[in-house]
């Protein structure tokens, strides 16, 4: 299930664009419920930008590549067959092509519930939107 907060969306914020937004992460959604890697990592601009927080409340930054992301994604699906997810996306548009959205998300995965909000960059290329930034906090183990 996706619902979408639109008030603060932004000026180029259409209905249409919106759309487009929420169709994108239909599609990611999709891929990552079957692990689909690969095809998740085709949704991205490399290289990509990740940006956390570490134990003592600082922030993590780094620049990784298709085959770091890959390798990732892969150790965070690893025993999630099954997992129910629900997200609300806010999207926001900087411009046309540049929109941030933040997500709160809870998955469900053999029967323990987790709740996270996490962002991401969207930017619009000639073959689509794509991410290209990632945010969450408390992901520096993973990063």
């Amino acid at each position: 299930m996706n619902d979408t907060t639109s008030a603060a969306a932004g000026a180029s914020a259409s209905p249409a664009a919106t759309q487009e937004i929420l169709d994108w992460f239909a599609q990611y959604d999709a891929l990552v419920q079957v692990g689909d890697v690969e095809g998740m990592a085709d949704l991205a601009s490399f290289p990509l930008n990740e940006v956390s927080d570490d134990a003592t409340g600082r922030a993590v930054t780094r620049s990784c590549d298709r085959m770091t992301y890959i390798e990732q994604m892969r150790q965070v699906l690893e025993g999630s067959e099954g997992a129910e997810m629900k997200s609300n996306r806010h999207p926001t548009f900087i411009s046309p092509a540049l929109c941030f959205v933040v997500t709160d998300a809870s998955f469900v995965v053999g029967g323990v519930e987790t709740q996270m909000r996490y962002g991401d960059l969207l930017v619009r290329t000639p073959d689509g939107w794509k991410f290209q930034t990632m945010v969450a906090g408390g992901w520096h183990d993973q990063m």
